[in-house]
């Protein structure tokens, strides 16, 4: 009798056990979609090192709720960034810590077979004032497109803005942003991936208008408490081009709660 029920509880631990890992690869692949039908809330901090003649570092701390709608047809994403700026003239203190400018973009997404793809405005929101912003309400397009043919991602997303109100003395904001990204899953949950973050200020003269990263790094989809999904990453990037003031490395580290349909679906149909 004991026999028969171990061998039942290692038949069910053993399903149990594929259930899951099928669940952290297919969540490894979402989190790897930035238009999956999904509530994620992204923690993403990047340290961007080596500023200046004292190679001091600022910090940037973004929390990017993405959230949809409309059955996945109405992607959003809003970031809000925490930074802390240090004193660049000086070994030591700091300039100002706290929220710089918020940015929201909303994709519409179609139906699509082997290419996805989005497209709608981006908007950023001067929350951030003179010290750690623009002082300007920018807005423009932002396009996005991927494709997940087997174990691998791999896509772009592009955006540009103008700004068109704000402080009249503020200088006017004309950039763009080029984020690319590859990603291979390893399997159980486990990735590498290189998602560098291409930006040019269309405003600087041209030895100081682009940053241009290398690099790359990796992750893995780990279930918290066995049901809640957490992708878990970090990368290391090298500016091969960035202006005379500018950041020699960033290091990205990035903490990403999923809410997928399937825990909703399973709190309804087991109520308390």
């Amino acid at each position: 009798m004991k026999k028969k029920l171990i061998a039942k509880l290692l038949v069910l631990f053993l399903a149990l056990s594929v259930s899951a890992q099928e669940s952290a690869e297919q969540l490894s692949t979402a989190a790897a979609n930035p238009l999956a039908d999904l509530i994620s809330f992204p923690f993403q901090n990047n340290l961007n090192m080596n500023y200046g003649e004292y190679n001091r570092n600022l910090n940037v701390l973004n929390i990017q709720p993405v959230i949809p709608f409309a059955d996945g047809k109405i992607i959003t994403r809003t970031i809000f960034p925490i930074v802390n700026i240090p004193d660049f003239g000086s070994e030591s203190g700091k300039l100002t810590p706290g929220l710089s400018d918020i940015v929201f973009t909303a994709f519409y997404v179609p139906e699509s077979k082997s290419i996805m793809w989005g497209i709608g405005p981006v908007l950023e929101i001067p929350t951030g004032g003179s010290l750690r912003g623009t002082d300007k309400w920018s807005v423009g397009p932002s396009i996005v497109a991927l494709a997940q043919p087997g174990d691998w991602t791999f896509g772009a997303l592009v955006n540009n803005t103008w700004s068109f109100a704000g402080e009249s003395e503020a200088n006017d904001v004309n950039h763009m942003l080029l984020n690319l990204f590859l990603v291979k899953q390893m399997g159980n949950g486990w990735y590498i991936n290189s998602a560098p973050i291409i930006t040019a200020d269309w405003k600087a003269e041209s030895d100081d208008r682009w940053i241009v990263p290398i690099g790359a790094g990796g992750g893995k989809l780990v279930m918290l408490g066995g049901k809640l999904p957490l992708n878990l990453q970090t990368q290391l990037y090298y500016n091969i081009v960035r202006p005379d003031f500018g950041p020699e490395w960033q290091w990205r580290v990035q903490v990403q709660v999923m809410l997928p349909k399937s825990i909703f679906k399973s709190k309804e149909s087991n109520p308390e």
